[in-house]
């Protein structure tokens, strides 16, 4: 059993210094939580990269634990997600990287992507949560509670229990993640979703809200972000600024084994478009209740001033609105056409609209919310209306909002791009973006705005000489190798969770 370690804070201005209890220094940082866009410069995030578990989904679970189809792990981390972690290094760290790029990539082993080895990165500004959360661990108490509700949501035997509150701190975060022991030895499911860290958790300015999973699959991942944020040092100056949401009283009084009422909420349907302003997807995994909990938190605490709920189909194509757009600059947006233009159905355009009868149809809606006014919202035509407002009159762009669509606008490339992610991009700063490669008409489609397209092994080895620098780059469109992570369903907007940009 790993010897205990008790962490002693020293707190000025949110900085710190984190000792163990050698009293030698483990981490030194400035850290602050701060994020009021999607385009600042990019200077924190939190990352898992890929674990054992995602080797270890079969067919028959994939749908079940969120998979749309079972990937390949070595091609996912060797050939795909190490080049992300490279990448935001570069933009975020690049004293961990600069000049020793040929060392890393010439280490079989991969030590420094792993966590609990020597050589790992361990970066303050590309943040592995595995790492968070072995350090968390070290801790007698945490470990105990964390091993003890784990095993409660996964059932297991109070001898696992024991075994497992036994096992050292870095190997133990391993197996709570990957759900095996030694790699081999699966005791429960994985949860292949934690390399989606947007989804645990959303920084709105200097607040972080938690989410609520609608899905049983992922209430692992919400617990373990949880015990991290609450007890790990580097949020220690912010955990009176962590937001939960609570159910509603209806969920819990309601017979039965019914769901309907519960508060489910997913960190792809939350976007801090500016210092004031919050959009909140009601999509297939945020429901109306947890919306109407967080717009009345987050007025009551004056984190912000207006929230725009999108309602978008409650389709698994459209799983969160960050799967149908996200912005590349302060007058610009990517997303997909049918989603965000005005929807004419059933409005007697058609003669088809006189000869059937009505039906419900699943139409876009833009719904805003402005403190103090909350009885008299104001609806938007479309998203893009609601977007272009946006850029205008929160961001103060003097250019007329523009729009990139998915698959350039191009039948049957529009809805096969977005289904591998078109519209989920990550800024690292404003004008410069991360996507995936295999999304040939959207590029395109970017190429005709002015961008420059650049495949991440290139700019990799520009940054190396000196060519480029991350600091001068701009209106840049960063592709990125795609073939097993795309199987995922999700982009590198849904693999990130800003806790620090730039202010805009």
């Amino acid at each position: 059993m790993s010897s205990s370690v008790e962490f002693k804070i020293e707190l000025n201005s949110n900085s710190f210094v984190l000792y163990t209890t050698n009293n030698m220094p483990t981490k030194t940082q400035d850290f602050k939580v701060n994020v009021s866009s999607e385009i600042g410069t990019l200077r924190c995030l939190l990352i898992h990269s890929p674990d054992s578990g995602l080797g270890k989904v079969v067919p028959s679970k994939a749908q079940d634990w969120l998979f749309e189809d079972i990937v390949h792990l070595n091609t996912i981390r060797k050939d795909e997600y190490d080049y992300y972690l490279k990448l935001l290094l570069y933009f975020l760290d690049p004293d961990k990287i600069k000049g020793k790029l040929t060392t890393i990539d010439q280490d079989s082993t991969r030590s420094f992507y792993k966590p609990d080895h020597a050589n790992f990165h361990s970066s303050t500004k590309v943040v592995e949560l595995e790492k968070l959360l072995a350090e968390i661990l070290e801790d007698k108490d945490v470990r105990k509670k964390i091993v003890a509700a784990v095993c409660a949501i996964e059932g297991c035997t109070y001898k696992l229990q024991t075994e497992l509150i036994d096992t050292p701190a870095s190997e133990l975060a391993k197996i709570i993640i990957s759900g095996s022991i030694d790699t081999q030895r699966m005791i429960f499911a994985p949860i292949p979703n934690f390399i989606f860290t947007r989804d645990i958790g959303i920084t709105i300015n200097n607040h972080i809200l938690l989410n609520k999973p609608a899905k049983k699959a992922r209430s692992r991942e919400t617990l373990l972000a949880r015990y991290i944020f609450f007890n790990h040092p580097l949020f220690a100056a912010y955990r009176n600024n962590i937001i939960e949401i609570p159910d509603s009283l209806q969920h819990f009084l309601r017979p039965g084994e019914e769901n309907e009422e519960k508060s489910t909420l997913e960190g792809g349907d939350v976007m801090v478009v500016s210092k004031n302003h919050l959009l909140i997807g009601f999509s297939e995994r945020t429901s109306a209740t947890a919306i109407n909990e967080t717009i009345k938190i987050l007025f009551e605490k004056d984190v912000v001033q207006k929230v725009s709920i999108v309602k978008i189909p409650h389709k698994r194509d459209f799983m969160h609105i960050d799967t149908v757009f996200t912005q590349v600059k302060r007058n610009m947006w990517v997303i997909l056409h049918s989603i965000g233009k005005v929807d004419k159905r059933g409005d007697g355009s058609e003669p088809i609209d006189h000869l059937i009868e009505e039906e419900h149809v699943d139409k876009p809606e833009v719904t805003q919310f402005i403190k103090g006014k909350i009885n008299t919202p104001k609806k938007f035509e479309s998203i893009e209306q609601l977007l272009a407002d946006i850029s205008e009159n929160d961001l103060g762009s003097q250019e007329k909002t523009q729009f990139i669509y998915s698959g350039n606008e191009e039948f049957p490339y529009d809805s096969r791009e977005q289904w591998t992610d078109s519209c989920n991009l990550l800024a690292v700063k404003e004008g410069v973006v991360l996507g995936y490669d295999r999304n040939d008409h959207t590029i395109k489609a970017f190429i005709q705005k002015g961008f420059q397209v650049i495949p991440v092994k290139e700019l990799l080895k520009k940054f190396e000489s000196g060519e480029l620098s991350p600091d001068t780059l701009e209106n840049t469109f960063i592709t990125m190798p795609s073939a097993e992570l795309s199987r995922a369903r999700g982009g590198f907007h849904c693999m990130s969770m800003p806790v620090l940009r730039d202010e805009i």
